[in-house]
């Protein structure tokens, strides 16, 4: 590019190829922790995105200017069903990769009560005490959408790993779970943070100017101003995939690091629903968190609320609250 007089930076990300439509709405998490729990514990929660509001806070940061004085904070609702641990499944080194070695099913649950070949729940848990070689034990747990207003009836099923402790405290630890209902995990107080993990809007296809952020040629220089000036040399005969090119943006799996909870409630005790309900969502029912700053997706998304791989705040504060922009209409 013998006429270019300045260098200039490539234009678009290579961090998230391939920038492709999500499988699924649900989120995948392929990455929980390292178990650096001290007791054992579940990994991480459902929830939906609700939609977003403002709180006035103290501010807790003492190195700041503003130490000690309001501070405005964007926030988004969640709200958080209750998930039903209906079954659990331990893992096991077999040529140095994870296998499923055993299930362990409650079959009071209703999808899993026309079941063949049912074991009864005592045998289950005696055979599990006896295994050896166990690289990891996770939850099946169930979330029912309709328990939240949501028109879906279906459950959603998910595995979410136990953490902390050692394999004996683990496993008596998910036996106790195991048929119950539970609504937010120990581990989660306000003032601690969370990763989220989520899928973003879907806008659909796009250019390179919107999709990949390329700036648009000048004026004369080509017929087309909206489009990328060279894709690629005659030789080699062929289109780079680092060329930026339109295609689909958004509907995208993100997850966000270390979001803050700044209030965690129940709808019923302490309701925050504005007059008329949150747009696109309706009215909140049960069990909700408010966390700092905005999360991936529209209202009414699963969204997967994962314990910090790399939490950043030292000390835990719990902040002060002093105003939400929901309750006063």
């Amino acid at each position: 590019m013998g006429h270019r007089k300045h260098s200039a930076p490539r234009r678009g990300s290579l961090a998230f190829l391939p920038r492709a439509r999500a499988q699924s709405l649900v989120p995948r998490v392929r990455f929980w922790g390292e178990g650096q729990l001290p007791k054992p514990s579940l990994a991480g929660f459902f929830a939906f995105k609700v939609g977003m509001l403002h709180l006035i806070t103290v501010d807790d940061r003492e190195k700041t200017p503003n130490f000690g004085k309001p501070l405005f904070n964007p926030a988004t609702v969640l709200s958080v069903p209750k998930m039903r641990v209906c079954g659990l499944r331990v893992y096991s080194f077999y040529d140095g990769y994870k296998q499923v070695a055993k299930d362990v099913y409650d079959y009071d649950f209703e999808l899993f009560s026309k079941m063949k070949n049912k074991l009864p729940l005592q045998q289950q848990l005696e055979s599990l005490a006896k295994m050896n070689n166990i690289a990891g034990i996770t939850a099946i747990v169930a979330v029912k959408p309709a328990d939240v207003g949501l028109d879906q009836k279906t459950h959603i099923l998910y595995e979410i790993p136990v953490l902390g402790g050692s394999n004996d405290e683990k496993i008596s630890y998910a036996k106790q779970l195991l048929g119950k209902s539970i609504s937010f995990d120990s581990e989660v107080a306000p003032g601690k943070v969370v990763d989220i993990a989520g899928i973003t809007k879907g806008k659909g296809f796009e250019g390179p100017i919107t999709r990949m952020g390329v700036k648009r040629k000048q004026h004369k220089s080509r017929k087309s101003v909206r489009a990328v000036g060279v894709l690629s040399p005659w030789h080699p005969h062929d289109v780079m995939y680092t060329v930026p090119r339109g295609g689909q943006m958004g509907f995208h799996q993100r997850i966000e690091y270390n979001h803050k909870i700044l209030m965690l409630g129940d709808e019923s005790s302490s309701p925050i629903t504005p007059k008329g309900g949150f747009p696109h969502y309706g009215i909140l029912r049960g069990n909700y968190m408010i966390v700092k700053g905005s999360v991936p997706g529209p209202a009414k998304r699963p969204l997967l609320v994962r314990l910090p791989v790399r939490p950043h705040i030292r000390q835990v504060k719990v902040p002060q609250v002093m105003f939400v922009s929901s309750k006063v209409s």
